[in-house]
């Protein structure tokens, strides 16, 4: 023991007391530190559950979210929709508040997702969710608001804080994004997070100074590439914008024009690339390339929206397809679509948000328009050059109230609509969408002119049986009222078929075929072919069947009606949108095609057949000059009231196309501009918007059949003064006419409004044949029976030129029926006017209203016996032709009872004398007669001077010249 002590001593710096008091110092301390390690464990313990119960207070009422809650929330995300031209041919996306499009992981550049990952979150594919460490650091810079705040959102953390909630900056919601962030890694692969992450991040604005989001919407939006084809510079450069969209971005919002400095999305740039190298995904060539990648060079260009290339389009198709989710909307709330239209507040409510739905939930929307008709279109009808002056117009200024002047240019509307389906193939909406935000093809209501007629007269009055093709109307002075309705031109056409009239657009058939239908409601045959704008005061308003509509009609409308004749009577509604369906191609709406049975197939036919008549040789003639391409066209033109308007629509067995044009403000087109008339214009607009879209798909705009006739459709001829079947005197009288009958409606009575019989024509009217009427002037032929006059509104028989067509065989056509003539018991008065020129002899109407005709006296040179050489009844011309051979004339008037007036003045033709003069005698001849002519006059009375040298009296013999 001894020893070891010793051995002890020799090795402790201190000796044994020292030892001792150390040992008791240690135990102290050992124990002190244990306790404060009890203590700290404690109060460690404490605070953690402190900090535990924080927590859960702070997302006690967050609910447990299931797969497919998380999923829906994930990728809910706002897409642009886009829009399609037939064939599928990509046209654009719908404006929205932010462009974005959906794109796969496979379809993005690995150098984005190893630079988004290397600056936003580098230990993505290792953490569950969120990173204790980062969290800590967070919490201590904000704590003590340090100057760098390094964050500390995983890139799960930041698509919870993007797509579930919000942007607020609270201990609540980041509680919850470290909840939310641990239960996605629970359901969701890193892949799928960091697509989905891709596909939400703001990304700033593209080249047009739209605001974007996704990944590819940056790179086409920024660099004019998909997304796969990112380069490592690029990659970097959109990786670095997150952090501040807007601060970062190259693009102003002033549409889009370049920032002039970019270092401060360029020092981002190097930052992720300076990432990226040190994390390894770049080696240090791609870095130092990387770096000196010409940002600004490699922008790229502002592109042209589809409301920038296509505004009359693209704003059509956002408000046909918002008025269908619309009512799709509104149905699954339980409202009906008339329910809709009912209640205008309903109305705007469901169409705004339809209208959100479009623009944000990525729809792919296919309409029928033929891309490259669409567009020669529209060249041809910004280039063409016959419109018209631009004129005049008092508007107001919106910014100051006040009214200024401004040129009001002639617009333009145009549509064409395949037949058999109702696609519209295209439309000329207008020429300026910047002037004027009105599409003049769907949009602008105006009354249609004599394109109504076909539509409401002509095609009803068949179906309804009191009109066929020929029909005969008397086309002369008519009222209605103090309404005195009159033709193009102001003149008259006497009996003309409801053919003829319907070709050169006679008013006042029109007008008296619609009044024999009126009691029948035929304006609902508007409503079953489309017409929506028809007010109240149309159903009785005898104009509209001029075309005079309360509000009017729009060219898609007009033109869709007549498409109803060309489709065997049933109207197919034209329709834009074939379908809509979702980005994954679930199909949301698909057009179905629905017809409404509106005239029969016989009334249809004979409708296109008589508007085969206005392009043939009618108003629209001058079309055939101005085609490239022939088909069975059939069509009518139209002119609204003062010129206001001028239409032409025109079908073939495929197609139906129709123009308007005129000014905004309604106002008289020129009737004639360099050299062409308003309607020619027109009509020429027409055949130039055709042939281009012939030369597009001449299969479609010209095909190889005619319109077919169905059956039931008869050939038959009719008397042309009634439409009944044609007597022999008709026949006789060179009356007869035949056009096509519906078999159901062909003429069965007998025409008997014709006799034979005498007269005599006084004052341009007939009389019967009193017995003392000199022979030479009764005349003779076929008599047209009173009734006749009253069938046809005919006030008296002074219309009755007007009435009977211009053909030699009507010439004799007449009515006495209970009519005669007396005499007025005094010769009539003297002719006068009698005059000569050329060779025809001439003079002025008896005032008498008893003279029957006229006798013209006629003496030869050296003579003065007058013999009658020709008789005139009162209705013919007063005139006749006489020879140059020197010779008198004088001419009488005769009335009823065959006294003559007293003779005109003497007309002499030639070197008329009435006796040969005396030869030249020699000097013994003169001696001789001088001796003679004492020798008579001592035997002779001197001569009566006090009687005159009259004519003798007149033969009663008529000769001719």
């Amino acid at each position: 023991m001894k020893k070891k002590d010793e051995k002890l001593r020799r090795f402790t710096p201190f000796n044994k007391d020292v030892v001792k008091g150390f040992r008791i110092s240690y135990n102290v301390i050992g124990n002190l530190l244990l306790l404060f390690l009890v203590i700290g464990l404690i109060g460690m313990c404490f605070a953690g559950g402190v900090g535990a119960g924080y927590f859960a207070s702070l997302v006690k009422d967050e609910p447990i979210r299931s797969f497919e809650v998380m999923k829906n929330d994930i990728y809910n995300y706002e897409e642009s929709s886009e829009v399609y031209f037939a064939n599928n041919v990509y046209l654009g996306k719908l404006s929205a508040d932010i462009d974005r499009e959906e794109v796969k992981l496979e379809d993005i550049s690995e150098h984005v997702i190893n630079a988004v990952i290397a600056t936003e979150d580098e230990l993505f594919y290792e953490h569950e969710g969120v990173v204790p460490k980062a969290i800590m650091r967070a919490l201590f810079q904000e704590f003590t608001n340090a100057a760098v705040q390094t964050g500390g959102s995983t890139l799960t953390q930041q698509l919870i804080k993007n797509q579930i909630l919000t942007n607020e900056v609270s201990f609540d919601r980041k509680a919850k994004e470290i909840l939310l962030a641990l239960r996605l890694e629970k359901f969701f692969e890193k892949d799928e997070i960091i697509e989905a992450y891709l596909n939400v991040t703001d990304f700033g604005r593209n080249s047009n100074g739209r605001n974007i989001a996704g990944i590819q919407a940056a790179a086409k939006g920024i660099f004019g590439v998909e997304a796969k084809n990112l380069n490592i510079a690029q990659s970097a450069f959109i990786a670095g914008l997150p952090q501040s969209p807007f601060g970062y971005t190259p693009f102003s919002n002033d549409g889009g024009a370049i920032k002039d400095n970019l270092d401060p999305g360029i020092n981002r740039m190097k930052t992720v690339l300076s990432r990226m190298y040190s994390g390894g995904y770049i080696t240090k060539a791609e870095y130092q390339d990387a770096l000196a990648y010409d940002i600004r060079a490699n922008l790229t260009a502002k592109k042209p929206t589809p409301i920038d290339e296509y505004p009359y389009l693209t704003y059509e198709v956002e408000d046909r397809v918002n008025k269908i989710i619309m009512v799709q909307l509104a149905k699954k709330d339980g409202y009906t679509e008339e329910e809709l239209n009912k209640d205008s507040d309903l109305y705007n409510q469901y169409y705004s948000l339809a209208d959100d739905e479009i623009r944000h939930n990525g729809y792919r929307i296919h309409t029928t328009i033929n891309k490259e008709i669409y567009d020669k279109m529209q060249d041809v009808a910004a280039q063409y050059e016959y419109y018209g002056s631009d004129k005049p117009q008092e508007v107001k200024d919106p910014d100051t109230g006040e009214l200024k002047t401004v040129q009001e240019p002639v617009e333009v509307g145009g549509v064409l609509i395949e037949n058999s389906t109702g696609k519209m193939i295209s439309f000329v909406g207008g020429r300026d969408f910047d002037r004027e935000n009105l599409n003049h093809a769907t949009q602008a209501e105006r009354p249609n002119g004599s394109t109504m007629k076909p539509l409401l007269v002509y095609a009803p009055a068949m179906e309804l049986g009191k009109s066929q093709p020929g029909s005969v109307i008397a086309d002369v002075p008519f009222s209605l009222g103090k309404w005195k309705p009159k033709n193009y031109g102001g003149g008259y056409h006497g009996l003309t078929s409801a053919r003829t009239a319907l070709k050169h657009s006679y008013n006042i058939p029109a007008i008296k075929t619609y009044m024999s239908i009126l009691n029948q409601n035929p304006v609902s045959y508007l409503e079953k072919m489309g017409f929506t704008s028809l007010q109240e005061a149309d159903y009785t308003n005898v104009s509209l069947s001029l075309g005079a509509m309360e509000k009017g009609v729009t060219v898609e409308e007009n033109v869709n009606a007549f498409a109803t004749f060309a489709n065997n009577g049933k109207f197919i509604d034209a329709y834009m949108i074939e379908k809509i369906e979702t980005s994954n191609g679930e199909i949301v709406f698909q057009h179905e095609k629905a017809e409404t049975n509106v005239f029969s197939a016989q009334t249809a036919y004979l409708t296109i057949d008589m508007m085969r008549d206005v392009i043939s040789s009618g108003t629209a003639a001058s079309l055939k000059g101005y085609l490239s391409f022939s088909a069975d066209w059939a069509g009518k033109t139209g002119t609204g009231q003062d010129y206001k308007d001028a239409w032409f629509v025109a079908s073939n067995p495929s197609v139906t196309f129709g123009t308007w044009i005129g000014y905004d403000t309604p106002k008289p087109i020129e009737q004639n501009y360099k050299g062409l008339s308003y309607s020619k214009r027109n009509i020429l607009l027409w055949a130039k918007l055709m042939n281009v879209a012939h030369d597009v798909n001449p299969e479609l705009l010209a095909p190889k059949t005619r319109f077919q006739k169905p059956g039931g459709i008869v050939s038959r001829s009719y008397c042309a003064l009634t439409g009944e079947l044609a007597s022999d005197l008709c026949s006789s009288a060179g009356l007869v006419a035949s056009d096509l009958f519906n078999v159901k409606y062909v003429p069965t009575k007998v025409d008997d409004s014709l006799t034979k019989g005498k007269y005599v024509v006084v004052k341009d009217q007939a009389y019967q044949v009193p017995s003392s009427a000199p022979a030479e002037f009764v005349q003779q032929g076929v008599m047209l029976k009173k009734d006749i006059l009253k069938k046809h509104g005919i006030n008296s028989v002074q219309d009755l030129k007007r009435l009977l067509p211009n053909t030699a065989k009507w010439g004799n056509l007449v009515v006495t029926e209970g009519k005669s003539i007396g005499d007025n018991g005094s010769n009539p008065s003297q002719v006068s006017g009698a005059s000569i020129s050329g060779s025809k002899l001439s003079w002025g109407s008896n005032p008498d209203n008893d003279v029957v005709g006229y006798r013209v006296y006629a003496a030869a040179n050296y003579s003065t016996s007058y013999k009658k050489v020709a008789s005139i009844h009162a209705s013919s011309t007063l005139s006749v032709t006489v020879g140059s051979s020197p010779a008198a004339y004088y001419i009488v008037a005769v009335d009823v009872a065959g006294r003559e007036s007293s003779p005109s003045n003497i007309i002499k033709v030639g070197e008329y004398a009435d006796k040969k003069p005396e030869p030249v005698a020699t000097e013994n001849e003169k001696s001789n007669k001088d001796n003679k002519d004492n020798k008579d006059n001592s035997q002779t009375k001197p001569p009566n001077n006090d009687k005159p040298n009259t004519p003798p009296a007149a033969d009663k013999t008529a000769e001719s010249i």
